[in-house]
């Protein structure tokens, strides 16, 4: 299994603006951070957004943000808003679905099993624990 880099960009930035939690950011002041393309994160940053993750403004002065509460969601909460697809494998999906044993197949339970231990596990944490040590984010 592996997450899309949007959702990877997306918990970067999460993580960024949590060692920061009072301050303005600009997208290109992470892109610059991470070494990401601007433009790929300008799409993740209007996700964030439009979930309430952050607070986006605009014109002189602007730039994004925590939000409010933020800091205390479940990792695995923000990675199910964030990807896609959770689908491991083709029979997840029963509109694209043309695998011919799915009706018996016994292994579609186990990979369902271990998506589920997988989210359970990132629910484990939040976002504050990925930046108990701030300095981090501001080396250079």
């Amino acid at each position: 299994m592996q997450l899309t880099s949007f959702t990877d960009y997306g918990l970067r930035s999460l993580m960024y603006l949590a060692a920061r939690p009072e301050t303005t950011c600009s997208v290109r002041e992470i892109a610059e951070h991470y070494h990401i393309s601007r433009n790929h994160l300008v799409k993740v940053v209007h996700k964030l957004a439009q979930e309430n993750f952050i607070i986006s403004s605009k014109g002189k002065g602007g730039g994004i943000r925590l939000a409010a509460n933020t800091l205390h969601l479940r990792l695995g909460d923000i990675v199910q808003t964030l990807e896609p697809s959770m689908d491991l494998v083709e029979c997840f999906d029963s509109a694209s679905n043309s695998c011919t044993i799915t009706e018996s197949c016994q292994l579609k339970h186990y990979f369902f099993e271990a998506r589920q231990s997988f989210i359970k596990t990132l629910n484990q944490h939040t976002l504050a624990d990925t930046v108990k040590n701030p300095a981090l984010f501001f080396a250079k």
